[in-house]
């Protein structure tokens, strides 16, 4: 059944579960013909931004590590738990949500929820001066992200780069700008830069943060009154969506036989940022330091993969095998 299914979705990813149930739910919502309420779409919005606020940082902070920067480290996940305490709020949990159902939303929420969020992102951008000081005057980020990793605009197209990996490299595509919530009702656009470098990388990742920020103020000023979900009955069908994961594109394809799923396909982001990591950041790369550095600033998510390459070392032949097939 759906309920058991949205469940599953949600276990596919740690870092940013939510999009997945989020996706899931509009996929069989496409098949049923109906959309959630406009005030379940607004609470979407919330909670989808401050997974995103949450994701990027937590990135970000993985890619200071790699460059021994301790101080941006531990700065970027303090401003972090902000992000979660204020999903916590929300949703009562911090990593797997239970937020979305088919229709809608859950749980409501009012003012006394809404102000302490922006109490919460308030604090986020108290911090964030410091944050972008720390991060462009920092001889040691300069040293070993700029210039280093490089992804041209034509690679990014090449190897399907997605989200902020493919926005860094000139790509000027966020499925947001296409989602009916977004494009209907919100002032965005997307956030993309040119150099394709470990710190384009990383700074597009900071300021869509930024961004983030202010669609979650967006979304509880002009917040509209009304149900939080929509009664849905799933006929026979195939569905398909895509949104805009804080790695990029996850795409779901269902087949449902009424109330059952029949069979679904999910394509996750890091597939395509993995592989372009390897094919294009990678290439010039002149160090293994450089090289760990690059590949976390791809923002990789091993979860999301699921399947390895092995490789016969003595005839160098490979094959691509899932879960189940490894033994």
């Amino acid at each position: 059944t759906w309920q058991k299914c949205i469940y599953l979705s949600e276990r596919i990813c740690g870092i940013c579960s939510y999009e997945h149930t989020q996706t899931f739910a509009e996929t069989l919502e496409s098949i049923s013909g109906v959309q959630a309420p406009i005030r379940a779409q607004y609470l979407r919005v919330i909670t989808n931004e401050l997974d995103r606020i949450q994701s990027h940082l937590l990135a970000n902070s993985t890619f200071f590590k790699t460059l021994d920067h301790e101080t941006l480290f531990m700065h970027v996940l303090a401003l972090r738990e902000h992000a979660m305490d204020s999903l916590e709020l929300l949703t009562g949990n911090r990593v797997n949500l239970g937020w979305n159902v088919v229709g809608g939303v859950r749980m409501d929420a009012d003012e006394r929820h809404f102000n302490a969020i922006l109490e919460n992102l308030k604090k986020i951008e108290d911090g964030f001066d410091r944050h972008i000081a720390l991060f462009e005057e920092a001889p040691i980020v300069a040293l070993r992200a700029k210039g280093v990793g490089v992804m041209t605009k034509e690679e990014a197209i090449k190897g399907h780069a997605v989200g902020p990996i493919g926005r860094a490299s000139g790509l000027k595509h966020d499925l947001r700008e296409e989602h009916y919530t977004y494009r209907d009702y919100f002032d965005f656009k997307p956030i993309w830069r040119k150099e394709g470098d470990n710190y384009a990388r990383t700074l597009n990742r900071l300021y869509e943060v930024e961004q983030s920020i202010d669609l979650v103020k967006q979304a509880i000023e002009n917040m509209p009154e009304g149900d939080i979900r929509v009664p849905v009955e799933i006929p026979s069908g195939y569905g398909e969506w895509r949104n805009e994961a804080p790695r990029g594109e996850v795409r779901y394809m269902a087949e449902t036989n009424g109330d059952l799923i029949k069979r679904i396909s999910i394509r996750t982001p890091s597939i395509m940022n993995i592989d372009s990591c390897a094919r294009y950041m990678l290439k010039d790369v002149a160090t293994v330091a450089d090289a760990v550095a690059t590949y976390a600033s791809s923002d990789p998510c091993i979860a999301c993969t699921e399947r390895v390459a092995i490789t016969d070392v003595d005839t160098g032949k490979s094959t691509v095998k899932d879960f189940f097939e490894v033994k």
